[in-house]
């Protein structure tokens, strides 16, 4: 989440004619994340996050993504649930931007979770993928390996500027993204970002999931391996045994592994890392002027693909 576009108070009466939500009371500009532009807004009627879609979403994708939050909320699963204006529709124009609400979710971010915590993360993602069967519209992920080549030529000139020998980093690693992917290991509707900002505890109780605007159809064993990768590391970057092996037993509790999936989850775990190094490298050296956004430093996933890279197989994740 960030900010990037400003929302006039007259601009915004505007868009909310269309919804019956009362008067406004507040509109805060929420500056965490780096994709979109996130707005708390608080009326008479109650607390929303509004949102003015940016960069990589495409707008092609929104009724996925806001279809995707309908189905699981509907589900129940812990998610924010679209806000329809009066029209019935989920999706307006903001500012030139497609733009929407959704209802807040209490909670916080752990910032330093423990075992139980990643316990009740990989639960609750496997609880994700069961409740996502049966929606009906598919989502290719855009940042699969088939996108990497076009990110890492961006990325090219400016990688060595951010670490010295990340360039070449890069390189190897997408060559061999590109020779040693799996394929035909199970898949369906998966989060695609599963980070501690986007799961939230209350009283120590996972109370939701925020974010899906990265959420496609891609493998299961995917998302586990961007939960490793974004739960699994300590504020000095080392590796977290029983940290991992909490959230593949927490996952394991709501749906067994496969053996080939198991296998594939070193190389996914370097996949994972090189997607969020070459996502964060990118916006890293391309802020826009003026934007109430602090990027994220690569460097943290540089370090993260080194280690998955020494990782034998699924036991180093902890896995039986």
């Amino acid at each position: 989440m960030a900010v990037y576009t400003e929302v006039s108070d007259e601009t915004l009466e505007a868009f909310l004619e269309a919804y019956d939500l009362g008067q406004v009371l507040s509109l805060k500009g929420i500056a965490g994340g780096v994709e979109n532009t996130n707005y708390m807004l608080h009326t008479q009627a109650g607390s929303y996050i509004l949102t003015l879609y940016e960069k990589r979403v495409a707008e092609e994708d929104l009724p996925f993504f806001v279809g995707l939050m309908d189905h699981l909320s509907n589900a129940g699963f812990p998610c924010p649930a679209p806000i329809r204006n009066r029209a019935g529709d989920a999706l307006g124009k903001l500012c030139g931007r497609p733009a929407a609400m959704v209802s807040f979710l209490e909670g916080m971010e752990v910032k330093h979770p423990t075992p139980d915590h990643c316990f009740a993360a990989g639960q609750t993602m496997a609880k994700l993928h069961a409740s996502a069967k049966g929606f009906q519209i598919t989502r290719k992920n855009a940042l699969d390996p088939s996108g990497w080549p076009e990110l890492a030529q961006a990325a090219q000139s400016g990688a060595d500027s951010v670490e010295p020998g990340l360039a070449k980093l890069i390189t190897d690693e997408l060559k061999f993204s590109q020779d040693n992917w799996p394929t035909k290991i199970p898949e369906g509707v998966i989060h695609a970002d599963m980070f501690k900002d986007n799961v939230f505890f209350l009283n120590e109780t996972l109370s939701g999931v925020i974010d899906f605007y990265f959420a496609c159809n891609d493998f299961f064993a995917y998302d586990l391996a961007v939960g490793i990768n974004a739960w699994c590391f300590d504020d000095d970057l080392s590796f977290m045994p029983e940290h991992s092996a909490a959230l593949l037993a927490g996952y394991g509790s709501e749906r067994v592994l496969e053996a080939q999936e198991l296998k594939a989850l070193p190389t996914l775990c370097r996949g994972a890392a090189l997607r969020f190094l070459l996502t964060r490298v990118n916006d890293w050296l391309n802020v826009p002027p003026g934007a109430l956004v602090v990027p994220h430093d690569p460097k943290a996933f540089s370090a993260r693909l080194r280690f998955h890279q020494s990782a034998a197989d699924a036991t180093t994740y902890g896995a039986a």
